[in-house]
């Protein structure tokens, strides 16, 4: 599980890992994916106005299939 905080011009504050995946490795990889994503779009204008950053908690899931879900 992830927490992931955009700030609203798009940038990146931070990436925690909440809950481990137990895999070292797993938990790397599923950070650095939203790493290499940043930096992402603007907050349009109406969100701006009231909103500084945006923090999403997920469950990343990496499949047998080389796939990732986010839940």
């Amino acid at each position: 599980m992830l927490t992931v905080v955009i700030k609203a011009n798009g940038d990146l504050e931070r990436v925690e890992v909440n809950r481990s995946s137990g895999k070292t490795l797993l938990d790397d990889a599923a950070r650095r994916i939203v790493q290499m994503s940043a930096p992402y779009a603007a907050f349009p204008e109406a969100i701006r106005r009231d909103t500084d950053v945006l923090e999403i908690t997920r469950t990343w899931t990496f499949t047998n299939a080389d796939q990732l879900r986010s839940d």
